[in-house]
């Protein structure tokens, strides 16, 4: 599972070898979820709601990055990182 950001203790990452929707997977501690990147919303999983505020709030300036970090893992190219939430 490639990462391609790490703040406050979350992990984001992508699968090389994913389903639609453009999605990407969020990890806290023992947490697990999977984010629509179109719709910005925890798809699967389950979280706190603090680190779901969080997650939302950094993907929702990073949309464009996730589709195409999202595009290229379809093509199974090398992910760009993605500055965290600061």
């Amino acid at each position: 599972m490639p990462e391609i950001c790490r703040f406050f203790g979350i992990v984001i990452a992508m699968y090389y070898k994913e389903h639609e929707p453009p999605h990407f997977h969020a990890k806290y501690g023992e947490y697990r979820g999977a984010f629509s990147i179109e719709q910005l919303r925890l798809i699967e999983g389950d979280l706190p709601r603090r680190v779901v505020s969080l997650i939302l709030e950094w993907a929702f300036e990073h949309r464009e990055k996730l589709l195409e970090d999202w595009k290229l893992a379809k093509l199974k190219e090398p992910l760009k990182k993605i500055q965290p939430l600061v």
